[in-house]
């Protein structure tokens, strides 16, 4: 089984030397590196293409979310996550509205911690479980009626936004839908669309809080 590469970017040295051990325990993670210097980062992911990066949130000098938007403008498009201690809604809103691929704080286990790593390599976006609340008040939808914009879906958009809901990445809905992975993201921004969101993460909240389920198949590929 290959192991999940990843880099931990983190300035407390304790803390970082401490996950990477950890994390290399459960017999699925190779750290490959850590720093906890911002301007090692492109470096090292040129020297170890990792599967997953790792940022700490509040660092000197330069802070995760800022980092991250560096290397994504640089054309580093692995998953990234935020490892922080904020639970505050706002860094979760900055976080991923930058692009982040999920937000984990560090009172998670590190078993939970490996889950999430493994889940952001295969596509998904994760966030941790203690953040759902504040995640589901941050997309709030603003007064609109759920139900009138449930309607605006069709069949097959409602079976795919079910999909959502459970995290599942366009690769692995394409093949349980058996249709294309274009239309699969083609109905994604459909769904975006008429929902008035602007990431899957939203939508798997929305569909979480009101229990979307499949509707009637869709012949629609």
């Amino acid at each position: 089984m290959s192991l999940t590469r990843i880099i931990l970017v983190d300035d407390h040295t304790l803390f970082r030397k401490g996950l990477a051990e950890l994390l290399e325990q459960s017999g699925e993670i190779e750290v490959t590196a850590f720093t906890g210097n911002p301007d090692e980062v492109a470096m090292l992911l040129k020297a170890h293409r990792p599967d997953v990066l790792i940022l700490d949130l509040n660092m000197p000098g330069t802070d995760g979310i800022t980092l991250m938007q560096q290397l994504r403008n640089a054309g580093f498009a692995l998953p990234i996550l935020i490892l922080t201690l904020s639970e505050t809604e706002d860094d979760l809103a900055r976080a991923l509205r930058a692009g982040a691929n999920g937000y984990l704080l560090k009172s998670m286990e590190p078993d939970e911690v490996v889950d999430a790593i493994l889940r952001a390599q295969r596509g998904e976006t994760v966030v941790a479980p203690a953040m759902t609340a504040k995640l589901v008040k941050l997309y709030d939808q603003k007064g609109q009626d759920a139900g009138s914009l449930l309607d605006a879906l069709t069949p097959r958009e409602r079976e795919i936004l079910s999909h959502l809901s459970r995290g599942e990445s366009n690769k692995a809905i394409a093949r349980t839908l058996d249709i294309s992975h274009d239309t699969v993201k083609l109905h994604v921004r459909h769904i975006l669309a008429k929902l008035n969101l602007s990431s899957r993460v939203e939508a798997a909240v929305f569909a979480v809080e009101h229990k979307v389920a499949p509707g009637s198949r869709s012949d629609g590929r």
